[in-house]
């Protein structure tokens, strides 16, 4: 029976590119072996180099951000990215500056009222859609085989394998975020304006 991946999968494929035995725990075998230790660590490394990105699946819009009794608003530690749409972006241009919001129009990080704001945040790879969890494990194995073995020819097999799973994750990002040209601002005021007669 086939079941959706899982980090131990991950791992384990990892291992399997350099030639490494599989473990059969990320917490006890996993602690005992140094390459396991560094796939994980590389799995996680590319796990959020994908996220960072922003895909359908992690980024939300119209998020509320309230201030706390300082006025500042604290992000929460797994947001990679927050910005602001039409129009509250005529209001503030955001950044994260540490875990804390900063608007750079006004020079501060001290807010008086609620933002709703697009944020993109990472999340566990056992949360991820099986689509972006390939691509993931593809491109961490390439990036171990490359750091513990250093083959080309290896690297050249992997690279083919990462190109394939690049494309399944786009195709995956259109089936899911039913995207339209109207849903950007500047095409919608362009065929929106008034006709003239």
């Amino acid at each position: 029976m086939t079941t959706i991946s899982t980090k131990l999968n991950a791992i384990n494929t990892m291992l399997s590119v350099v030639g490494e035995p599989p473990i059969n725990s990320l917490t006890e075998d996993a602690a005992k072996n140094a390459d396991a230790v560094i796939a994980m660590n590389i799995l996680d490394e590319v796990s959020r180099e994908v996220q960072s990105s922003g895909w359908h699946f992690n980024s939300e819009d119209d998020v509320p951000l309230a201030p706390n009794a300082a006025g500042e608003i604290i992000i929460h530690n797994n947001v990679v990215r927050v910005d602001c749409k039409y129009p509250e972006s005529t209001k503030y241009d955001l950044v994260l500056r540490g875990q804390k919001l900063y608007d750079k129009k006004k020079r501060t990080s001290v807010f008086t009222s609620t933002i709703k704001a697009s944020v993109v945040s990472i999340h566990p790879f056992e949360d991820l859609p099986e689509s972006v969890k390939r691509l993931v494990t593809i491109r961490a194995a390439r990036m171990f085989q490359d750091r513990i073995v250093g083959s080309p020819q290896l690297n050249a097999f992997t690279i083919r394998d990462e190109q394939m799973a690049w494309m399944s994750l786009r195709e995956f990002e259109m089936d899911t975020s039913d995207r339209s040209i109207f849903d950007n601002y500047d095409v919608f005021r362009v065929v929106n304006r008034p006709s003239i007669r």
